[in-house]
This record gives C-alpha cells, structure tokens and sequence, in this order.
C-alpha cells in the first residue's frame, strides 16, 4: 500500500478528530449521566430525549441542522464570526459532528455503569459525612470506570467512521477536513481509485481492532480488580 501525503492527512486527521472529540465530550457525557441516574427533576425525561436524539436522526440532518446554527447566517454562527471565529468548514466543524452524533453512545454506556453501582455504597459514604463531590470523587467516579472506557471506546469507533455529519459542516478539504471515510468516498467516486479506497478500507479496520483490543484488555483488567 503506497500512500499519498493527503492520505497520510486524511488517516491523522480522522485519528485526531476521534480523539479530540472523545475527550472534549467525556466530562459532559459524565455530567448527563450523573443527572439522569442519579438526580430528580422535572424535565428528565426530556433531556434522555434530547441527548438519544442523534442516535435517530440520519447524520445528514445533524448535519444540517449544525450547519444552520453555526453557519455565517445562523444565530451562534453570527455571534462567532463578531469574535473572529470560524467553525464552518474547519477541523474544529468535524470534531463538533462527530461529538455530537457519538454523544448518545457515551452517556448510554456510562448511564448503565453508574446503573450498576451499588446504592448502599453511596448510602454509606453520605452516613459517614461525605459531601455530594466526594461521593462522586472516591465512590461514583472509581466504579463508573467500565463503563467509561466502554462509553469512550464506543464513541472514538463512532467519531472515526463519521460521515454524513462531518461532510455537510466541516466539507471534504483534503489535507483541512478530510477524514477517512470522506477519503474513501472521493476515491470510490471514480473508478480507477478502487485500490486507495480499499487500502484506506484497512487502514480504518485495523485502528478499529486496535481500539477494540485495548477496550478488552482494560476491561478485563478492571474486572480483575473487582
């Protein structure tokens, strides 16, 4: 497999669009989860709503919708473009995508690990005068970790094979905004390309398993521990 420099981009830039999304969504995906297990209040049924709502929207709609908001025109885009920042058609467009379209599979993963805590854990660490923090610090935090590196496994996978999301907000600018799977796209595109396609195909297999493996490895890991 003979690489282009812009191949060479696209396969950074996907890695680095996964992981700056992952991390940027792990303390809001955390904070979500913590409210909807944990807190009473009116209007939870609506936030479930709203944060599961990408997972049934086409990524297209996403999309398009993110791009009315941010766009030159839209109401955040507008006040963005006042301060001299551009979100439209840039990497920071991609990592929004993919953060939101992979939001839903974090806090669904994380929301089932704190599910699993046991309550009268909790119940003991607030008996013996701990603050609402240190519970979530020393009891919450530690025992939601399966389902954090499970949460954050899922999303990196989600946010690596992004498309319909990134290719309306962010474009398909090699070298800026091209990711893998808008890579594959352009090569599929034309038919004397099939083998780049293909190759590209495996980069993005192997990266996966990658991922993969190390989410087995850590999992079993923490099972141990328990």
């Amino acid at each position: 497999m003979i690489f282009s420099s812009t191949d060479y981009d696209a396969i950074r830039l996907s890695v680095q669009v996964a992981i700056t999304a992952t991390l940027v969504s792990l303390p809001v995906g955390f904070g979500v989860a913590y409210l909807i297990t944990f807190v009473r209040f009116r209007g939870k049924v609506l936030l479930e709503v709203l944060v599961n709502l990408p997972l049934t929207l086409p990524p297209v709609v996403v999309g398009y919708l993110l791009l009315l908001l941010l766009g030159r025109n839209g109401w955040l885009g507008s006040l963005l473009n006042t301060a001299g920042i551009r979100i439209i058609f840039t990497l920071k467009a991609a990592v929004i995508a993919s953060a939101i379209v992979g939001f839903p599979l974090l806090v669904r993963s994380l929301r089932i690990g704190m599910e699993g805590i046991d309550p009268q854990l909790i119940n003991a660490s607030r008996t013996l005068g701990a603050r609402w923090h240190d519970t979530l610090l020393t009891v919450i935090l530690p025992l939601s970790a399966p389902g954090l590196v499970a949460g954050s496994s899922l999303m990196f996978a989600r946010s690596l094979g992004e498309f319909g999301a990134t290719i309306i907000v962010a474009g398909n600018i090699p070298g800026v905004t091209q990711t893998i799977p808008l890579a594959i796209y352009e090569y599929a595109s034309s038919p004397t390309s099939e083998t780049m396609a293909l190759s590209l195909c495996i980069v993005s297999v192997a990266i996966s398993l990658v991922v993969l493996f190390l989410h087995e490895v850590m999992a079993k890991k923490m099972a141990r521990k328990e």
